[in-house]
């Protein structure tokens, strides 16, 4: 066997190998880098519709839901003046999604836009679109204002819940399993949605009712100290520990 011949061709090969692994990994960290300029973020469902051309009229691909995140690889505008970004969702999937369905969190002007959504809804909706701009918006001086509104929200939601709890919760059933009553509460099913936008609730054991633990009021404090909004979160938080003694 001729070793001497064989070295150089193994040579070769490794080299050739390294240098294609090279070249994938420049392509993939170029990719990155343009398609992390260019992320979208869905927070209007209503037109969400991932549809196959950049028409209204255009076959219904699937709903992109609120929160996903979407990858803008070109744009184009209907005959009727609606403006489609085209956008990767996945390896896989690929359509066009009305411009409006979408914020950017480098677009000036998005935070202010996207506090006009949350402004114009109600329940849920508010406190999951707020939690989108919390988490998208780090730096925007309409932050206070939006986390003031993120605990609002969850504590009205906490009135809906209380009432739902008592009529759902069976209280034979929760005396059968000899389980505390207020774990019952804390673990009823109707906070799970909730707890995925990052709310926490409190639960009175004499009156029986959630209250919103104040997280949000809690930073405005800390991180916004001078801010109007500071003043009105302490007033907010001292009317909860006053309801929850």
């Amino acid at each position: 066997m001729n070793t001497c011949s064989s070295h150089p061709r193994v040579s070769w090969i490794i080299l050739i190998i390294v240098g294609l692994v090279a070249v994938l990994c420049t392509s993939a960290n170029a990719q990155g880098r343009v398609s992390g300029r260019r992320i979208g973020i869905v927070v209007d469902e209503r037109l969400s519709v991932l549809r196959d051309s950049p028409d209204l009229s255009g076959k219904l691909l699937r709903r992109i839901g609120r929160g996903r995140a979407v990858s803008i690889t070109g744009q184009n505008r209907s005959r009727d003046g609606v403006l489609f970004y085209s956008v990767k969702v996945s390896r896989r999937t690929r359509g066009w999604l009305q411009k409006e369905a979408l914020i950017f969190p480098r677009r000036a002007g998005d935070d202010e836009r996207l506090l006009r959504l949350i402004n114009a809804s109600a329940e849920f909706d508010r406190v999951a679109r707020a939690r989108i701009f919390l988490d998208v918006f780090p730096h925007s001086p309409l932050r206070p204002r939006v986390l003031l509104l993120f605990g609002d929200a969850a504590e009205q939601a906490a009135v809906r819940l209380s009432h739902d709890a008592s009529r759902r919760l069976n209280a034979e059933e929760m005396q059968a399993n000899e389980a505390p009553v207020f774990s019952y509460a804390l673990n009823y099913g109707g906070l799970d949605r909730y707890n995925r936008q990052g709310v926490r609730f409190a639960f009175d054991r004499d009156q029986r009712k959630f209250h919103y633990e104040g997280g949000s009021w809690r930073e405005v404090i800390r991180r916004y100290p001078r801010s109007p909004e500071a003043a009105q979160a302490r007033s907010r938080l001292a009317a909860i520990v006053a309801k929850i003694k």
